[in-house]
């Protein structure tokens, strides 16, 4: 069986133009103008490819590697071998990921994959609803009464975008997405079967059976949002749900109505966040994390991988464990278990 190429082989990039795109620094008498043509990982990376080194880990490999180029932080700069060109920045990975992108610029984003120019045949769309240039529809998607799509989107094989609901402009919509309820800003990337704007969970629980609360709020998704692949962002009860611009979601998070989650956040897969949650802005939220609803996560906190989280947490604090506390704590208290269990043991 070939081996398919599911990217576009790339255009060459010079070394001046990665300077001048990266703003990094090259030693003098190397030759600017020599090219490269994809990337690879610093231990097997291979003539004409573009690599990084960022983490001390991996320092010794730097020596060994065959690759053209190699960003990499100046405290490593001593470790890239005689025969790759070092690329001297203080973020050898954000550099990295600026240079991968201009090699690779269809692998940012879901795209069409039909090759589709406008609206294909087999896609369905509504008298009603109102379309900017230059925006693609696959086949088999559905787009709403009234629904408005703005110039350069991109609407997935089966996607589902309902009534109303509005997308900006460059946006990506994956295949067999649904989006309802939703206001979406510009550049918001939405990943293959997320989900925004269902029901919320609400129910009037009671002895004599659960009545269920109407969700009549929106979900407003701000500009530079990115949505992992069967992500759930529920439709605020009472308010709007809200996710902040330039907020990264990965894959399989789960969150519920009314919730407010700040700018430029993270949040890791696996994660629920309960309704009326809050994020302030810069929050990072490691995998497998339970948010309890009704609580404040302060801006710049950070929450270590599979913490359950049940209080307001204060601004720029690090927490970890079930349930949460202090980092310097839960050490402190994992060390005194152990010694305890030791103990008892002797």
């Amino acid at each position: 069986m070939a081996a398919p190429a599911f990217f576009p082989k790339p255009e060459p990039l010079s070394i001046s133009d990665i300077v001048a795109l990266t703003g990094c620094t090259v030693a003098e008498g190397h030759d600017v103008s020599v090219t490269v043509s994809s990337t690879g990982p610093l231990e097997a990376a291979r003539p004409g490819q573009l690599t990084f080194l960022e983490n001390a880990a991996y320092a010794d490999k730097a020596a060994d590697s065959l690759a053209t180029a190699c960003f990499v932080a100046p405290k490593f700069q001593a470790k890239i071998g005689g025969q790759t060109i070092a690329l001297v920045t203080n973020e050898p990975y954000k550099a990295f990921a600026k240079a991968a992108a201009r090699l690779y610029p269809s692998a940012m984003k879901p795209s069409t994959m039909f090759g589709t120019v406008g609206v294909a045949p087999g896609a369905f769309v509504h008298a009603t609803a109102r379309l900017e240039e230059d925006v693609v529809v696959d086949p088999g998607a559905v787009i709403g009464p009234r629904a408005e799509i703005g110039a350069r989107s991109v609407i997935g094989a089966h996607a589902v975008i309902g009534p109303d609901v509005r997308i900006g402009r460059a946006c990506s919509v994956g295949a067999g997405a649904t989006l309802q309820h939703a206001l979406l800003g510009n550049r918001v990337i939405v990943h293959p079967g997320v989900r925004i704007g269902q029901d919320g969970f609400g129910f009037a629980m009671g002895a004599g059976g659960h009545i269920k609360v109407p969700q009549i709020g929106r979900v407003i998704i701000q500009d530079d949002v990115e949505i992992g692949a069967n992500t759930t962002i529920d439709r605020g009860a009472t308010r709007d749900t809200v996710v902040g611009e330039g907020t990264k979601i990965d894959n399989l998070v789960q969150i519920g109505h009314n919730v407010t989650i700040g700018r430029h956040c993270v949040i890791v897969a696996q994660v629920g966040i309960a309704g009326s949650a809050r994020l302030e802005d810069y929050v990072v939220v490691a995998g497998q994390v339970g948010i309890g609803g009704h609580t404040t996560i302060g801006m710049g906190t950070q929450i270590g991988a599979q913490s359950g989280v049940i209080e307001d947490l204060p601004p720029g604090s690090r927490h970890v464990g079930s349930p949460s506390r202090p980092i310097k704590q839960f050490m402190r208290e994992n060390v005194t278990l152990a010694r305890l269990a030791q103990r008892a043991k002797e």
